[in-house]
C-alpha cells in the first residue's frame, strides 16, 4: 500500500522490522523501489535476498529485469536471464515479456525476438511487447508485420497496441493507414476512455505532416494532460509552425489543471529559437532554473540551441560546459550553432574535443559537421568528414548527408563535381538533393547546370514553389525574361504561389513581422522616410546598389525602391527607431538574405554604430 502511494521509505521501515519475510514481502519491496524510480535500491534488496539464501521466483525475475533496463545494466540482465533458463522460468509468460522489454530497451532485437519465438503461450502483453520493441527501435515495418501476425492469431488489440501502431504508421509516413488507425480507435470509443491513445493519434498526425488533423484530434480530446499539450506544441514546431506552437503554449498556461514539465520546455524552446524570440526564451530559462532543470541534458541542449541560433555563442558555450556531456546530444547542438554562424573551424575543434572526451559521434554529429564545413567553405575538411563517418565510424550516409555534400560543393562553385557526386550516389537522390544543386546554380549563375537540375527536380517534386522561384531568379539574373515568364506561368498553372519573404524583430515583449514591400505597419511612413535618408548616407560611405538582386524587368529607379523595401531593411529601421543608440538589433528571416541587403547591413552597422544580427 505504501509503495503504491509513493511512501516507499515507510514501506521499507515496515519491511526491515518484520521478524519473518516470505517471497511476497521481498517481491513487494523490490517492486516498490522499482515503481518509484529507485532501481539502485531495488537491486540492493535483491542482493540482501540472495545473501539470505532465498531463491528468486518468476515474479522476482520479471521485476528485476525491468530494473536492469532502468539501470542500463545489460550484463546483470543477461545473468538473470541465465538464472531463469537454469531454473526453468524462461517459459513463464511474465518472465518472457520482461525479457522482451529489457532486450528492446538495449536494442537487442534478435534476442527479444528469440525469446518471443520460443514462448509456449503468448498473451496480449507478449504481442504488444514485441511490436513495441521494433517500433521503439525504428523498425516500423517489422512491427507492422508482427501486428498482422497478431491478427492472424486472432488476438484482439488493446489501447497499448494502438499507441505503438500509430507510432509505426507515423514512421512509415503512410497517411491512409493513419486514417484507418484513427477510425479504428474512434469506433472503439478509446479516445474518450484513454488520454494516452488520443495523444498517440495527435502525435501520429503531426509526424505525418497533417497538422490540421492533429489539431482537430487535439481539440476533440475530452481530457488533456501535460503530454497532450506537449505533443501539440512539438507537432507545430516540427512542421515549421513556430508561432502556432507558441500560441498553444500560451493556451496551455491558461489551463488551471496542467503544469508545464521538462517535456514542455523541450517542446517550446525550439519554437522560440526558430523565431529568434530570445527574450521569451530567456524567461523559460529562468523558470527552468527555478525548477532545477537547467542541468537536464535535454533542456540544457535546447537552451544551447536557443542562444546559439540567436547569435549568443558565449552564453551557449557557458551552458554547454554546465550540462552533462557524456552523450553526443549537447555536442551536436554546440557544433551546429558554430557552424550556423560560419565558424566551421571551431566546429571541427569541438568535434576533436568530443572525441578526446570519449564521446561517440552519431549520424547527427556528422550532419552538423558537414553543414558547418559547407557554411564555411571548408571543402577538404567536408570531404574528410564524409569519408570518416563511413570508414572510421561505420555510419551509412543518409540523403541528408548527401545533400550536405552537394551543398558543400555547390557553395564552393564546384558545380561539375556536385553534379557528378549526385550521379554516383548509391541511392536515388530526392528533391532536396537536386534543390541544393539548383540553389548553388542560382548563387553562381550557372544557367545550364540549373536547367539540368530543375528538369530532374520537377520530376520528383512539382509542387514545391521554392524550386520554381530559384529557377526564375536564375533566369532573371541573366536578363532571360522569357525564361522567367515561362517558369512563373508554369507555377501559376499548377496553382502555386510564392512564399512571401518576411523578417521579424522582438521589441517590448512583442514580435513584429515585416513583409517585403508591406506598408500596413503603423510606423510604415516614418520607416520608409528614415530609410531614404539612411540610404543617401551610406552611399556617401561607398554603397552602390546591386541591381542583379532585383528580379523584375523595370527601370533602375524602381529597382532601387524595390531593394529598399526588402523586409530585413524595414525590420532594421524599425529597430533603430524604437531602441536606444548602440543597442544590438537581432533580425530573423524566413528566406535567404540577398547580397545587396547583406552589404547594406554592413554599412548601416558602421554608420549607426550598432551590432546587427
Amino acid at each position: 500500500m505504501y509503495c503504491r502511494f509513493g511512501f516507499v521509505d515507510n514501506a521499507y521501515t515496515i519491511f526491515k522490522d518484520m521478524p519473518f519475510r516470505d517471497m511476497g514481502c521481498w517481491n513487494s519491496m523490490i517492486s516498490g523501489f522499482c515503481q518509484n524510480g529507485n532501481a539502485k535500491e531495488a537491486l540492493n534488496i535483491l542482493d540482501d535476498m540472495i545473501m539470505e539464501a532465498i531463491e528468486m521466483d518468476s515474479v522476482t525475475v520479471a521485476t528485476i529485469l525491468s530494473t536492469c533496463a532502468q539501470m542500463n545494466d545489460i550484463l546483470r540482465g543477461m545473468v538473470i536471464h541465465l538464472f531463469a533458463i537454469k531454473h526453468g522460468l524462461e517459459f513463464n509468460v511474465f518472465v518472457s515479456n520482461a525479457l522482451i522489454n529489457m532486450y528492446a530497451k538495449f536494442g537487442y532485437l534478435k534476442c527479444a525476438q528469440n525469446v518471443f519465438d520460443h514462448m509456449d503461450v503468448r498473451d496480449l502483453v507478449s504481442w504488444n511487447s514485441i511490436i513495441a520493441a521494433y517500433e521503439q527501435n525504428d523498425y516500423p515495418h517489422d512491427a507492422l508485420k508482427f501486428f498482422h501476425l497478431m491478427k492472424l492469431n486472432k488476438v484482439q488489440p488493446d489501447l497499448l497496441t494502438l499507441v505503438s501502431l500509430s507510432s509505426c504508421v507515423a514512421q512509415t509516413k503512410d497517411v491512409l493507414c493513419g486514417k484507418s488507425v484513427h477510425g479504428f480507435i474512434i469506433r472503439r470509443c478509446w479516445i474518450t476512455k484513454d488520454t494516452v491513445t488520443g495523444n498517440g493519434v495527435v502525435d501520429m498526425y503531426a509526424k505525418l505532416g497533417d497538422i490540421g488533423s492533429a489539431r482537430k484530434a487535439f481539440e476533440e480530446l475530452p481530457s488533456k494532460d501535460v503530454i497532450s499539450w506537449n505533443t501539440m506544441i512539438t507537432g507545430y514546431g516540427q512542421n515549421g509552425f513556430a508561432s502556432e506552437a507558441i500560441n498553444v503554449y500560451r493556451w496551455m498556461k491558461e489551463s488551471e489543471n496542467v503544469k508545464p514539465n521538462q517535456g514542455t520546455w523541450v517542446s517550446i524552446l525550439p519554437a522560440y529559437a526558430h523565431l529568434g524570440a530570445l527574450r521569451d526564451g530567456m524567461r523559460i530559462h529562468g523558470q527552468v532554473i527555478k525548477e532545477n532543470l537547467d542541468l537536464d541534458v535535454f533542456v540544457g541542449t535546447c537552451l544551447i540551441d536557443l542562444y546559439g541560433k540567436c547569435g549568443r555563442l558565449i552564453e551557449a558555450m557557458s551552458l554547454f560546459y554546465e550540462v552533462p556531456r557524456e552523450t553526443s546530444v549537447p555536442w551536436n547542438a554546440i557544433i551546429s550553432c558554430h557552424g550556423l554562424h560560419g565558424l566551421g573551424e571551431t566546429s571541427l575543434k569541438l568535434f576533436e574535443d568530443m572525441l578526446n572526451e570519449g564521446v561517440e559521434p552519431d549520424h547527427v554529429t556528422f550532419l552538423s559537421l558537414l553543414t558547418a564545413c559547407s557554411h564555411s567553405g571548408l571543402v577538404d575538411q567536408g570531404r574528410w568528414c564524409f569519408h570518416a563517418m563511413q570508414q572510421e565510424y561505420g555510419f551509412k550516409p543518409t540523403l541528408k548527408h548527401y545533400g550536405c555534400m552537394v551543398d558543400l560543393f555547390g557553395r564552393a562553385g564546384q558545380m561539375e563535381i556536385a553534379y557528378n557526386f549526385i550521379e554516383s550516389m548509391p541511392m536515388k537522390p530526392d528533391a532536396s538533393i537536386w534543390g541544393a544543386l539548383l540553389g548553388a546554380c542560382r548563387i553562381h549563375g550557372n544557367v545550364e547546370m540549373g536547367r539540368k537540375a530543375s528538369s530532374r527536380l520537377f520530376e520528383l517534386d512539382s509542387e514545391n514553389v521554392g524550386y520554381y522561384v530559384l529557377l526564375s531568379n536564375l533566369y532573371a539574373n541573366f536578363g532571360r525574361w522569357e525564361g522567367v515568364d515561362e517558369v512563373r506561368s508554369l507555377a501559376r498553372d499548377r496553382g502555386l504561389s510564392k512564399t512571401p519573404g518576411w523578417s521579424s524583430i522582438e521589441l517590448n515583449n512583442r514580435i513584429e513581422v515585416f513583409y517585403t514591400g508591406n506598408q500596413s505597419h503603423p510606423q510604415s511612413e516614418e520607416i520608409h522616410k528614415e530609410l531614404a535618408i539612411l540610404n543617401a548616407k551610406i552611399k556617401g560611405l561607398g554603397y552602390i546598389p546591386d541591381f542583379s538582386f532585383v528580379l523584375q524587368d523595370v527601370e533602375d529607379d524602381e529597382k532601387e525602391n524595390i531593394l529598399t523595401s526588402h523586409s530585413e531593411r524595414l525590420a532594421i529601421m524599425y529597430g533603430i527607431l524604437n531602441t536606444p543608440p548602440k543597442t544590438c538589433i537581432r533580425i530573423f528571416k524566413n528566406l535567404r538574405v540577398c547580397g545587396d541587403c547583406h552589404n547594406v547591413t554592413k554599412f548601416i552597422s558602421k554608420l549607426t554604430e550598432r551590432r546587427l544580427l
